[in-house]
């Protein structure tokens, strides 16, 4: 990792991969999205409920490999290890703050 991560993208990575999902999905702000496999993902609410889907789903965990920061905007690069074909693959986490949370993420490969 070239950079430390911002608290609340260390509270996504490390609630998701546990499953702690309320802790994941306290790291957004209120109004955060994120888009994912072609969908848009509004508010916390929704963030938490497509986290726990994609858990159930892909029983997924994320190994961080790489961090880029400029600014507000956090480009996170992991390997993500799942039940899904080509597991692992490397994926893109394009994040940026609201202040101290997340109010954006995009996840692309």
């Amino acid at each position: 990792m070239t950079e430390k991560l911002p608290p609340s993208i260390e509270r996504y990575f490390s609630g998701k991969n546990t499953g702690d999902f309320a802790a994941a999905a306290s790291a957004f702000s209120e109004s955060a999205s994120v888009k994912d496999e072609g969908q848009s993902h509004e508010g916390r609410a929704a963030i938490r409920a497509w986290m726990e889907e994609t858990s159930r789903k892909y029983r997924d965990t994320a190994e961080i490999q790489d961090v880029a920061m400029d600014g507000a905007a956090v480009q996170v690069t992991a390997l993500v290890s799942g039940t899904f074909p080509g597991s692992p693959v490397p994926l893109r986490f394009k994040f940026t703050l609201d202040g101290s949370r997340i109010g954006r993420l995009e996840i692309a490969s």
